[in-house]
């Protein structure tokens, strides 16, 4: 899915802040898992049982994988959308949102307080999340499929970007790819 900054606007919580930067990957860290567990605990802590799915995704939560030092994690609650039963308790956390896509699987995604990551939230049983997940999987497992992102992740970073999302959509058709076989694989 490619975004124009007119449709990154109109999904944009608050301010939308240009990058105008080339992304700094860095080479994977060991630290990344444990970050991740740290903001498990703290969601757990602000949601509790409506947490029903958190999950370690994107590059920090692939072994040998260079990332932008940024942890993703993914998570399932019972209605997306019913933004009152969820997004005050991670508020209250200091999380923020800054995503709310209603057209695209009622995405929200906020940014979490110390360490620097996103959670992306989706209603349970959400498609993107088994997709999410198997990407995931797949490039633990598959060395080939892990060089290509990475060769394909270092071009892309080496160039400047107005907005992180414009990176993010360039690398849309190597990850279609990608999951296309880890798909097929499953």
């Amino acid at each position: 899915m490619r975004i124009s900054e007119k449709q990154l606007a109109a999904v944009t919580v608050g301010e939308l802040r240009p990058l105008n930067k080339p992304i700094a990957l860095q080479p994977y860290n060991p630290d990344w898992p444990v970050f991740y567990g740290k903001l498990e605990r703290q969601v757990h802590a602000a949601l509790g049982s409506k947490a029903l799915l958190i999950a370690h995704v994107g590059s920090t939560s692939v072994p040998g994988l260079s990332a932008k030092p940024v942890i993703d994690m993914v998570l399932a609650v019972a209605n997306s959308a019913d933004e009152d039963a969820y997004i005050p308790p991670l508020e209250g956390a200091r999380y923020t949102l800054r995503i709310r896509e209603p057209e695209w699987f009622q995405h929200r995604m906020l940014k979490t307080p110390v360490i620097d990551g996103n959670l992306h939230v989706f209603s349970q049983g959400c498609e993107e999340i088994g997709r999410m997940l198997a990407l995931r999987n797949w490039l633990r497992t598959n060395e080939n499929d892990r060089s290509l992102y990475e060769r394909t992740k270092r071009e892309l970073a080496a160039r400047s970007w107005r907005y992180t999302q414009n990176y993010a959509d360039a690398k849309s058709d190597v990850v279609r790819e990608i999951l296309g076989r880890a798909l097929n694989d499953a």
